[in-house]
């Protein structure tokens, strides 16, 4: 049984039906994703793998179709949703644990009983802070922290609340090379330890094909889905896999469709 299913989904971004300035993101999109899955969505730029996460989300709603999730339809945003963008996005007035504990300042039912649990929830951020290696950082302010460390934050701060679906935005585009894909094995072991629902959008095939169990590749605006693949290699994957014959051919049928899919 599907955990999040978009069925014949458009989105139209503009005010007027008529509008000849309207923009018609996605068109005709339907994804099925299983509870706990990991799913990449690549496409060229523009295509609306943004869109797609908004649409779950609750942010945005379809214009025509259907999106639901645990089967019911989703007509607000989600309370059990975390999401992490390209930019850290961490409030340079407060320390890493205060950041990390935002969310538990603003969700229901944490919000209620932050004050009693505040030591239960501290604990929380440091179990978090100790799986992404900042263990001992909880004190430091976002400006003493390298790019990487503060996407590491930025994660636990989306998981912190235990969300049962976790939405990742070209997390890691902003950070060189080394360190994104040190993030890839951080990622993947959070994933394995907390084992929610993670929808990855990025540009970088190596990443999707890394971590991902299954990939969905857009078409060109109007976005559509033009193929589902299967990702079956062996977990826990390692940045020696990625030099594999079989996940090198993966990279380059993703980037074969995704070239077709710009032409479609």
């Amino acid at each position: 049984m599907s955990f999040i299913e978009l069925k014949d989904v458009d989105l139209i971004y503009g005010n007027r039906a008529a509008d000849s300035a309207n923009t018609l993101a996605v068109s005709g999109a339907n994804i099925t994703i299983a509870y706990g899955e990991f799913v990449s969505i690549v496409g060229p730029s523009g295509c609306g793998k943004s869109t797609l996460l908004k649409l779950i989300a609750g942010l945005v709603r379809p214009s025509r179709g259907s999106v639901k999730v645990d089967g019911q339809e989703v007509l607000r945003p989600l309370k059990t949703v975390g999401m992490a963008f390209q930019n850290a996005t961490l409030l340079p007035w407060r320390n890493i644990r205060d950041n990390v504990l935002l969310p538990l300042e603003i969700v229901e039912p944490y919000r209620r009983r932050q004050r009693q649990d505040y030591k239960k929830n501290c604990e929380r951020v440091e179990m978090l802070l100790e799986k992404v290696g900042l263990s001992g950082f909880a004190n430091r302010m976002p400006w003493e922290l390298s790019g990487g460390m503060q996407q590491r934050a930025q994660l636990c701060r989306a998981l912190v609340h235990e969300p049962s679906i976790l939405l990742l935005d070209e997390p890691f585009a902003a950070l060189d090379t080394f360190t994104r894909e040190e993030l890839w094995s951080v990622l993947q072991e959070l994933w394995s330890f907390r084992k929610c629902t993670i929808i990855l959008v990025t540009h970088e095939l190596r990443e999707a094909v890394y971590l991902a169990q299954t990939i969905h590749v857009m078409s060109a605006r109007p976005g559509h889905i033009l193929k589902t693949s299967a990702v079956d290699l062996p977990r826990p994957r390692t940045l020696e896999n990625t030099f594999e014959p079989g996940f090198v051919k993966i990279v380059h049928e993703l980037r074969d469709h995704i070239g077709r899919g710009k032409h479609s």
